[in-house]
């Protein structure tokens, strides 16, 4: 008895002894990451919130100001992405149609993908190519060109561009400089071109129109990808040009029974608009979730949809007013995006997951951050003038993935010094987490 007591004596002793140091060893990490992150370091000069949560254990490690609202920025787009998982899953809706005999009435379901070079094309024109006719209706748009709280002045960048119901090259033009004159590529623009005295090297648009303008003496370079202004009216004239058919526009009402036209898989979608931060597709998915739900491409109903559904459980009421996050009225708590991203890893496998997000020092938003011999960074950027923010997946040297939300706003430093700073913390709990 005397020995089975000395022995239980011992193994009580080993156990007080190795939670005592599994307590330090917490303690003097948490103190490391405070030291890093918490009052009088360089975090402390602007809004900072952060939250290191560990997926498997459920555990948060940290947390500072996690439950205060940041402006999101692009890091938006992770909640267009979970709300396209749990409402289009894989396939894209491209087109509704009903079919009349040898002519087919068409409406967009708002697919970002055709004539978009960087995307996987949907066999519309094999599609429309067995009807002699194409009426093109718009009945179905309840939704405006730009999202609210877009800054006016970005209308001239590609990172803007419109919102419509069936997107054709991108919405966005390019012009090729031919014997020192730019020629659109889109043939609706071909007479659009015009000049102009004012001192540029390349091509600008008008605020309101689709006229764009060149200075002959000065123009050297093709110049950027613009935004065109959408209408209905254009989009029959780039269907005619297309087709080489007969093309209407009509304002005919979408039927509930009209047909679906799946012009493809998800997956490209997904990856560019996360790992390149595309704008316009982020918008065009939710347009294409407002399809799905309510026959209608109504961001805002799509929006209100899913924060009362799928994620009616946030710590915090998030303000999502577009697909994006070019707009500065979202805002969301680090604690939430937590939640978010830990419904994320539950709808796919982790694996896909972290093959879609930006990887440090690999590809994407984050291709020249974060560079290490193994990837240890799988997150979302979003940036916006003074505001900063990474949220996603560390996988620590231990082998544990942990989320994490890192959001800065309102600070006068450059975008450079931040995403130093940045790294530092994320180093730190990659070799101590």
């Amino acid at each position: 008895m005397i020995k089975k007591l000395s022995c239980g004596l011992l193994l009580y002793a080993l156990t007080v002894f190795t939670l005592s140091a599994q307590e330090v060893d917490v303690r003097e990490r948490y103190e490391g990451l405070n030291a890093l992150i918490g009052p009088n370091s360089f975090f402390d000069n602007h809004p900072t919130g952060f939250i290191l949560y560990e997926l498997d254990s459920g555990w948060v490690h940290f947390e500072r100001n996690s439950h205060m609202n940041f402006i999101p920025a692009s890091t938006t787009k992770l909640f267009t992405f979970f709300a396209s998982l749990m409402v289009l899953r894989d396939q894209t809706n491209t087109l509704r149609y009903v079919e009349q005999g040898d002519e087919i009435t068409i409406w967009g379901a708002g697919d970002p993908s055709w004539k978009y070079n960087i995307l996987p094309q949907p066999k519309i024109e094999d599609f429309l190519s067995r009807y002699s006719k194409v009426k093109f209706s718009a009945s179905n748009w309840k939704d405006e060109a730009f999202g609210y709280g877009w800054q006016w002045d970005d209308y001239y960048y590609s990172y803007s561009a419109e919102r419509s119901p069936l997107p054709i090259y991108g919405n966005i033009v390019i012009f090729k400089n031919v014997n020192r004159t730019p020629q659109s590529t889109i043939p609706a623009f071909a007479n659009s071109v015009k000049t102009y005295s004012k001192v540029s090297p390349t091509v600008r648009r008008d605020f309101h129109s689709n006229i764009f303008y060149y200075n002959p003496s000065t123009y050297t370079n093709p110049g950027p990808m613009l935004p065109y202004v959408t209408s209905p009216e254009l989009t029959v004239q780039m269907l005619r040009d297309i087709l080489k058919k007969p093309v209407e526009l009509v304002n005919t009402e979408l039927p509930t029974s009209a047909r679906l036209f799946n012009g493809g898989s998800m997956s490209p979608l997904w990856k560019e608009m996360l790992q390149e931060s595309d704008n316009f597709i982020a918008e065009q998915i939710l347009l294409m979730i407002s399809d799905q739900l309510f026959g209608e491409l109504n961001s805002e109903r799509a929006i209100d949809y899913i924060k009362k559904t799928y994620l009616n459980d946030l710590p915090d009421d998030p303000k999502w007013v577009d697909g994006s996050g070019l707009s500065r009225h979202n805002l969301m708590t680090p604690r939430s995006m937590i939640t978010l991203m830990e419904k994320i890893d539950r709808a796919i496998p982790r694996t896909q997951l972290l093959q879609l997000l930006p990887q440090g020092g690999i590809n994407g938003t984050l291709k020249n951050n974060y560079k290490a011999q193994r990837p240890y960074i799988f997150a979302k950027t979003g940036t916006i003038s003074n505001n900063h923010a990474l949220v996603g997946i560390i996988r620590t040297d231990s082998g544990r993935h942990h989320a994490f939300a890192f959001m800065n706003n309102n600070y006068l430093n450059k975008a450079s010094e931040i995403r130093r700073e940045m790294e530092k913390v994320l180093l730190y709990i990659k070799e101590n987490y």
